[in-house]
């Protein structure tokens, strides 16, 4: 039995010119939420959309519980939330309506948790969604996406319009849910500390590729900033083995780094610095100095 719900393998896709997606595979397994991280423009959108089926595979292959969402298209998106950054919403219903017209699509809807969300969220039934706030659509979407409990729940870019509040609250509350209820979460966002709040596993997309696939855990327990200070002036940054990024000097400098920490420190010995510092990273700091890797 397949424990994956999302199985992706070299996958590529291209747009006249523009590589979208390069030679990317990914696998998330059932039960966890994993955490898509990537500059705007990077391939998160492309790949979202071949999890549901609206691009075809040309090269490499997607399944979605074991199913071409291409070729089967209602055994997959019957069981899956999608929240799109662009909130498309029919303009001309009522949020009630809306929740009406949806409940037909799902076969597993669930008027009740229906309702619960519409008034977890503050939202009022009979009012009109072309007179909703951008928040306010945003928490409609939401409500729509979770109403049928799917087994896999898709978020692209999904704090586009929510306040801090409704971030921290509401949406990591039921990401955790899904997750813990043995459902999937995909979580695709350039904000990479909300990112680290909830995610079990982390994808770091740059450019179309994968440069970094790993649970959150092993990639914090891996990376470390220590801060080398030499007792003469360096013109250069020191060459440490495994170092992402490094900043500072001319007898101070603070590296970002991938390794073993004792093998780290004993390659900063042998360049005769002294380490005076040492922390764990935040997965923003992880993510910039393996997406821009700048050295000073």
């Amino acid at each position: 039995m397949n424990d994956n719900t999302i199985e992706i393998s070299h996958l590529k896709r291209r747009f006249g010119k523009t590589v979208a997606l390069d030679d990317v595979s990914l696998k998330i397994p059932q039960g966890i939420v994993m955490g898509l991280i990537g500059e705007n423009g990077a391939g998160k959108t492309t790949l979202i959309k071949h999890v549901l089926g609206l691009l075809k595979a040309k090269t490499g292959d997607v399944r979605v519980f074991g199913l071409d969402p291409v070729r089967d298209p209602v055994g997959v998106l019957g069981r899956v939330g999608y929240l799109s950054e662009t909130r498309d919403l029919p303009e001309w219903m009522r949020i009630g309506e809306l929740m009406r017209y949806s409940r037909p699509f799902y076969p597993d809807w669930d008027q009740t948790y229906a309702n619960e969300l519409r008034e977890t969220f503050e939202l009022d039934s009979a009012q009109k969604i072309k007179t909703l706030s951008k928040g306010q659509r945003a928490r409609t979407a939401l409500m729509v996406a979770l109403a049928h409990r799917p087994d896999l729940l898709l978020l692209d870019e999904p704090s586009s319009g929510l306040d801090p509040i409704v971030r921290r609250d509401i949406l990591g509350a039921i990401i955790r849910t899904v997750a813990e209820e043995g459902r999937s979460v995909l979580l695709s966002s350039h904000l990479v500390d909300e990112v680290e709040r909830v995610a079990d596993t982390v994808a770091i997309i740059h450019h179309g590729r994968m440069v970094l696939t790993d649970s959150l855990e092993s990639i914090k327990e891996n990376h470390h900033r220590l801060t080398l200070r030499f007792d003469e002036p360096r013109d250069s940054a020191p060459a440490l083995p495994g170092a992402l990024s490094c900043v500072g000097g001319p007898l101070e400098w603070t590296v970002v780094c991938n390794g073993q920490i004792d093998r780290l420190k004993d390659a900063a010995g042998a360049l005769n610095a002294q380490v005076v510092g040492q922390s764990t990273p935040t997965l923003e700091d992880i993510f910039v100095a393996r997406v821009k890797g700048k050295t000073f």
